[in-house]
């Protein structure tokens, strides 16, 4: 009965252990699927945000690891036949001067017409309130425009997103400019940065396509490390196996002076063969709940060739800091590899 005893014990404890070993590491993705994922930290709670595509949904969760179990809600659906009313794409939610607003890129179901968009609510909780549609948010030559981050800057609001200089799609250009509140630019735009290394010029889409090659710089999000900061983009077609990340590191006084924009010459986040992760991008950052670790989240496909479609899905992982300051983000994790949850929680 003893020996019994002590069995059925110590299975127990392994149980536990076990138990307690699963809560505390996660493994990727976090969804089955999910493009352009992004998150936000208020109140000890992470909101969390991807495209859908024609509305705007949010998740609310303490541990962004267990997003599969998070409360979600739909916030937004935008009304028909508008401008904006359909191909919501890569929406990000922000609390900015004591109100929350939600950027998105949408269009009329005509590519061509991609425009950044804003909603706002003025409850403390997102998932609590009204969200109403603020307008359109655009520089003076209301080009074509997607993806957008907002940031401070030393006590200055800026938007920078990702654009054509012209009408027609040859080319996305990372541009800045900056804001007199929440869902107004000031002033001209400015380019800081377009594809010019080889790494971010892959974007063929076939000879029946029009037009046939597209070189990509989109996806910019800002990153600071101290004084520091960055803007760490995606480079080449989400089509593509090769779409990877980029830095962008400012020196200087002046924000919008492209020339203190210095771009690195290589990627710092790509596809891992090894791993089995490809087209690895979009990417958003966020710390631990204690503050004590940086975090990457991104999208990435499991299979070669699987494009832009409904196949990418949310992932994350820790990240550090080089002797200069700069992000050293790794190589992506392989799926299902167990990772400790992020710290605090």
């Amino acid at each position: 009965m003893m020996k019994c005893s002590l069995f059925l014990g110590w299975m127990l404890m392994l149980g536990m252990a076990s138990q307690l070993y699963a809560q505390k590491t996660f493994t990727n993705p976090l969804l089955k699927s999910g493009a352009d994922p992004y998150s936000y930290y208020k109140d000890g709670y992470y909101y969390y945000t991807h495209t859908t595509g024609n509305r705007i949904d949010i998740w609310k969760t303490k541990d962004l690891s267990q997003l599969a179990t998070a409360e979600r809600k739909t916030v937004y659906t935008p009304p028909p036949d508008k401008e904006y009313s359909k191909e919501l794409w890569a929406p990000e939610i922000l609390f900015l001067q004591g109100k929350w607003y939600v950027y998105f890129a949408a269009d009329n179901g005509n590519n061509d017409n991609h425009r950044m968009y804003v909603i706002e609510n003025a409850s403390a909780d997102p998932f609590k309130g009204e969200w109403t549609f603020k307008g359109k948010v655009a520089d003076p030559t209301n080009k074509w425009a997607i993806d957008a981050d907002v940031f401070t800057w030393k006590n200055e609001l800026y938007m920078i997103w990702s654009g054509w200089e012209g009408d027609k799609n040859h080319q996305q250009n990372i541009y800045l400019a900056k804001m007199s509140n929440p869902w107004t630019i000031t002033g001209q735009r400015v380019k800081i940065a377009e594809p010019t290394y080889d790494w971010e010029k892959h974007g063929d889409l076939g000879k029946n396509s029009n037009p046939s090659h597209v070189n990509v710089n989109e996806g910019p999000q800002a990153l600071m490390n101290g004084k520091k900061l960055f803007v760490v983009f995606s480079a080449s077609g989400c089509w593509t196996d090769f779409y990877a990340l980029g830095v962008l590191s400012f020196n200087g006084k002046d924000i919008m002076n492209p020339a203190n924009w210095k771009k690195s010459p290589k990627p710092f986040f790509a596809q891992s063969k090894e791993n089995g992760v490809y087209a690895p991008g979009h990417n958003s950052f966020f710390k631990s709940p204690d503050g004590k670790q940086d975090w990457i989240l991104y999208h990435a496909n499991d299979e070669p060739g699987q494009g832009c479609g409904g196949k990418r899905s949310p992932r994350m992982q820790p990240f550090t800091w080089d002797k200069k300051g700069f992000p050293v983000f790794g190589i992506p994790v392989k799926r299902d590899q167990p990772l400790a949850i992020p710290s605090g929680n």
